[in-house]
């Protein structure tokens, strides 16, 4: 048998590689910084060369990297695949989900008692940290993420499409005596970190393209910004299905204009992924319930 590297060191290298952050692969891998860091000169001593430039704060792939993450990276799907099956024979099977909070709260997990019922054997891992297409394969098996597009190289369905709304504190609303979209120029706007376009398509629809409002918060949780748009913080211009899904009595639709958002929530894995019985199995659920 060919001599092989240590699986480690592989897998720390492949998770360096796709987060782009070593710190980020470490807090993934549990392993200390410094620790990570022998691991993969581990494998760059048994390949011979480095597989990563240097920098200050930062490792950043380079060519023979790339080289190698691509020959690498099917092979240990394939084997991660096949032991999961493998386990999953007689027994449960478990799905690693990534999924946003917000979604997970409102929309997913209500309806899970349905799937649980139908795939008793079935077990799903949450992981609701943001940007789960860059963990496919690595933290998570499949993801609903939250995007205007979609990395074509990735299995993909449209789960929705949606309007945006301007969501306030009714209370704080009535007290600013805010009636226009211009009168947003007094006021503080919240967006999502994940959705920077989202303010620009709202203000060009309602037909206000330079309005400036008082100043731009952004928030990475859509749970926190309807929070502090109840407590009067400012005007969280994001999807009216958030405001439906939440019933807060304290909160109000500002002016009565639906626009067209540029996100969708999206189902994502990788084409082979959904060869997992697991992920095959949510898949089609979640096509067929409507979530």
């Amino acid at each position: 048998m060919r001599r092989l590297p240590p699986l480690r060191s592989l897998e720390a290298f492949l998770r360096v590689a796709k987060l782009g952050s070593a710190k980020a692969a470490a807090s993934e891998l549990s392993l200390s910084p410094p620790a990570l860091s022998r691991r993969i000169k581990g494998l760059e001593d048994f390949i011979g060369k480095p597989l990563f430039d240097r920098r200050a704060q930062a490792m950043v792939i380079n060519a023979d990297g790339e080289a190698l993450l691509a020959a690498v990276e099917p092979a240990m799907d394939a084997m991660a695949e096949a032991v999961e099956e493998l386990a999953g024979r007689g027994g449960e099977y478990r799905l690693r989900l990534g999924v946003l909070p917000l979604f997970g709260t409102h929309r997913l997990v209500p309806k899970l008692p349905a799937l649980r019922k139908a795939f008793p054997k079935l077990h799903i891992d949450v992981d609701t940290s943001g940007h789960a297409e860059n963990l496919l394969g690595d933290v998570v098996d499949a993801a609903i993420i939250i995007a205007a597009d979609v990395d074509p190289k990735l299995y993909s369905v449209r789960l929705d499409r949606n309007v945006v709304f301007a969501i306030a504190s009714e209370e704080w609303a009535r007290e600013q005596d805010i009636k226009t979209p211009a009168d947003l120029s007094k006021h503080t706007v919240m967006v999502h970190s994940d959705m920077p376009m989202i303010f620009d398509a709202w203000r060009e629809a309602v037909g206000q393209p330079r309005l400036k409002p008082l100043a731009i918060d952004t928030i990475d949780s859509g749970q926190l910004m309807l929070e502090a748009a109840a407590n009067g913080l400012g005007v969280a211009i994001m999807h009216g299905s958030h405001f439906s899904d939440a019933r807060d009595p304290r909160l109000t639709r500002l002016f009565n204009i639906e626009v067209e958002s540029p996100y969708s929530y999206w189902f994502v894995c990788r084409p082979r992924a959904l060869k997992q019985r697991a992920v095959k199995i949510f898949h089609d659920w979640l096509l067929k319930s409507g979530v």
